[in-house]
């Protein structure tokens, strides 16, 4: 419980601890200390501003989604990737930096134990801002050809992430509380599990971080050539 004028969780009767949510699933708590977590949000401000900067994603049906996004590397877009920002002001694409790749090998090697092969190279990252009413439905990571982990990292605000199975969008799935500094990765048997944001938690993310909402960067290896 936390008190109203106090957003930051209070000290827990039993710490979080790694937990293997499914087989190759695993969530870290608190993986990005306070310094981290300052520093991945001020170079998320800074990929955000245009050129090929925060947009709107608009799916072929004609929808919206509620989530903004800004992409490195390979931009996506449903249900592809390109090298500029296609459905956006169609600039290039901001590179992936290097520290931002060895991130998601390091967050790979703290959840599973082992590093990834040396071959392995993340390039692609997708960061999505969502705003207290903003949601991600159900859907599988689906347009890249490597099979290797997603690694997902959690700023600002705490949301309901929900982890489901690879056979459909329905149950059996199991929801996952990700606050700021939360590491989850999937790969193996769960790389093509879908998943999805029901739910986000206003006002729950760390005072000093000065974020309000929530960002998710996911880190992908593409193996697209």
């Amino acid at each position: 419980m936390n008190h109203p004028e106090h957003p930051e969780p209070l000290a827990e009767l039993f710490p979080r601890e790694r937990t293997v949510i499914a087989p190759g699933a695993v969530h870290v708590p608190d993986w990005l200390g306070p310094g981290r977590q300052a520093e991945l949000l001020a170079a998320c401000r800074a990929w955000a501003r245009p050129p090929a900067g925060l947009r709107t994603v608009r799916t072929p049906g004609g929808g919206e989604m509620s989530a903004r996004q800004v992409c490195l590397g390979l931009h996506w877009y449903p249900y592809g990737y390109a090298r500029t920002a296609v459905d956006g002001d169609g600039a290039p694409v901001k590179p992936m930096p290097a520290w931002l790749a060895e991130l998601g090998r390091e967050a790979v090697a703290a959840a599973y134990g082992t590093p990834p092969e040396p071959a392995v190279e993340y390039d692609i990252a997708l960061i999505n801002f969502y705003g207290g009413d903003s949601r991600m439905g159900m859907h599988r990571d689906a347009e890249e050809k490597s099979p290797a982990p997603v690694v997902s990292l959690s700023l600002g605000d705490t949301c309901v992430f929900r982890f489901g199975n690879t056979a459909s969008r329905g149950r059996p799935y199991r929801d996952v509380e990700l606050r700021s500094g939360d590491l989850f990765v999937f790969g193996g048997p769960s790389r093509s599990a879908y998943h999805g944001v029901p739910k986000i938690l206003p006002g729950t993310g760390p005072r000093a971080l000065g974020l309000t909402g929530r960002l998710n960067i996911t880190l992908r290896v593409g193996g697209l050539g």
